[in-house]
Formats: C-alpha cells, sequence, structure tokens
C-alpha cells in the first residue's frame, strides 16, 4: 500500500512539471508542432504496452468508438491547445492554480449532466473554489473577469478545465466497459491525430523536429513521463485504492508546479494569486468530501 502511495505523490509530482516543460517549450517552439510529437510518442508507447499486457489490441464497439472519439477530442486536441497556447501566455504556477478546479467542475457537470446529488458541502466547495479561480485569473480581482480585464490567456487556461471535464465525464462512461489503459491509449492516438492535421493546415514546417536539445527533452518528459508513466501508475493506483481517493492526490499538482515554476523557471507569484490558489484547493477538498453513511449501510 505504501508502493501505491509513493507511486500517487511521484505522479502529481511528475504532473506539476508537465506545468513547467510546457512553459519553457512553448516559449522556443511552435505548440502544435511540440503536441504532435509529444502525443506521437506517447501514442506509440502507450499502444505497445497494451498489445504487450493484452497479446494484441483489443477492438472496442461502435459506441466505445464513439466514447473514445469524444475522448479525443476534448482531453487530447482541445485541452492541449489551450493548454500550450496559454501557457505561451501565463506562468505555469499560475495556469496551474486555475486548473486546479478541475474537481470542483467535475462534480458540477456530474451533476448536470448524470444526476449526481448535490450536496450542502459540494455547492459551498464549489462556490469557494470559483471564487478562487476568479481571483488567480483576475491577479487578485475577483471582478476582473466581469469588467473585461481578464487576458486571453487567462480564458485558455479556463477552457483547459472545461474540456476535462467534458474528457472525465465521458470517461467515466468509456471505462465502464474497457480497461482505463487501453481508453487512454486510444484516445491519445486519435487525439494525435487530430493534433496531425491541425499542424498540417496551419504550420506544416512546425513538424519539422529543429528543435534545440532543451525542448526534446520537454517533449519526452510531457510524453514519457507526463503521459505514459503518469497515467500508468494512476490507473494502477485507482484499481488498488479506488477512484475517491486516488483523485484527492490530484490537488497536489498545482502546488508542484507553483513550487517547480519558483524553481525552475524562478516564476514569482503575488500573495494575491497564491491567496486564490489556496482556495480553489480548500474548494476542491470539501467537494470530496464524503458524508458519513447510515449505520445500517455501513455493516453491510
Amino acid at each position: 500500500m505504501a508502493g501505491t502511495y509513493l507511486k500517487l505523490v511521484l505522479t502529481m509530482v511528475i504532473w506539476g512539471g508537465t506545468w513547467v516543460a510546457g512553459r519553457y517549450a512553448v516559449q522556443a517552439a511552435p505548440p502544435l508542432g511540440i503536441a504532435v510529437w509529444r502525443f506521437l510518442i506517447a501514442a506509440g508507447a502507450l499502444l505497445a504496452l497494451v498489445a504487450v499486457r493484452n497479446g494484441g489490441l483489443p477492438r472496442p464497439t461502435r459506441r466505445e468508438w464513439k466514447l473514445i472519439a469524444g475522448l479525443s477530442l476534448t482531453g487530447i486536441f482541445l485541452y492541449n491547445l489551450c493548454f500550450l497556447y496559454g501557457l505561451q501566455r501565463l506562468a505555469a504556477g499560475q495556469a496551474a492554480l486555475v486548473v486546479a478546479l478541475n474537481p470542483v467542475m467535475a462534480v458540477l457537470g456530474a451533476a448536470w449532466l448524470q444526476g449526481e446529488r448535490l450536496t450542502p458541502a459540494k455547492v459551498a466547495g464549489s462556490a469557494i473554489a470559483l471564487a478562487g479561480c476568479l481571483t488567480v485569473i483576475g491577479h487578485g480581482s475577483p471582478l476582473a473577469l466581469f469588467q473585461g480585464q481578464v487576458g486571453f490567456g487567462e480564458l485558455l487556461i479556463v477552457g483547459c478545465a472545461l474540456f476535462w471535464t467534458i474528457y472525465t465525464l465521458i470517461g467515466r462512461r468509456a471505462t465502464k466497459t474497457l480497461p482505463a489503459l487501453v481508453v487512454t491509449a486510444y484516445s491519445t492516438a486519435g487525439g494525435c491525430l487530430l493534433l496531425l492535421v491541425a499542424a498540417l493546415f496551419d504550420n506544416p514546417a512546425a513538424l519539422v523536429p529543429g528543435y534545440p536539445p532543451l525542448v526534446w527533452a520537454c517533449i519526452l518528459f510531457l510524453a514519457l513521463l507526463g503521459t505514459t508513466l503518469g497515467f500508468t501508475w494512476f490507473n494502477q493506483s485507482v484499481a488498488r485504492i479506488g477512484a475517491a481517493r486516488a483523485s484527492i492526490f490530484i490537488n497536489l499538482v498545482p502546488v508542484a508546479a507553483v513550487l517547480q515554476g519558483a524553481w525552475l523557471l524562478d516564476e514569482r507569484l503575488g500573495l494575491p494569486v497564491l491567496a486564490g490558489g489556496a482556495l480553489v484547493l480548500a474548494g476542491v477538498v470539501l467537494t470530496q468530501r464524503t458524508p458519513p453513511q447510515p449505520a445500517l449501510e455501513n455493516s453491510r
């Protein structure tokens, strides 16, 4: 069990590092080119892993392919467009604090689209996290969004949270009939194809692998550690301790991103932004609280 928790903590540190690696890479190379190479490498590694574990590649049903297509569009293609273009404009730590809103948006999305019950704790936590998010993207002013003072970069990172929420909700349905690793591998491959098409239309020269060595190091980090190893370890942990307990560790990602951004990129976030981030994390923790079960149910 200790090994499982160690894997989870290391995964969150790696995922925090993806914001720093992405921030550095997009300052020196085209975002679409970075995304294509990242997911080309990751898809190859994930598909090879699935083939080894299953003795071949499973064949999803038509319904499952539709869900995988939705995952490719939202969680890989659209999310990463917002992720990389947003990081061109925002510090890695600030961007990660905005995306810490993900679990709250997932709770609200599940209540709206899937009929899950909203408890008072979830409502209060969502309100606190939203206030924190508005504080972060407004650089300390929660009303900045409504006053037209928020930049395009902040809106792109909010788009990350929105598309990841949709990806999570679709993923819940897809993993009911397919292993999580298979879903991740196929959606990664599909998203890579979409990114490749976009790059060919937008700027084919972005795909020419003439990037500086440190950019390639960032791409390999994003592909092999952030995507392949990170998702594999997270899926293993979910299988051992459950999705609810494993997901709580995701709250460590923005903390890791802020610390690594300060260490590696010399980013300095102001106290209002950090306070907003603390509100986001507090709201997330509150939404993840499970109400006590009646004694009769606990005895079953």
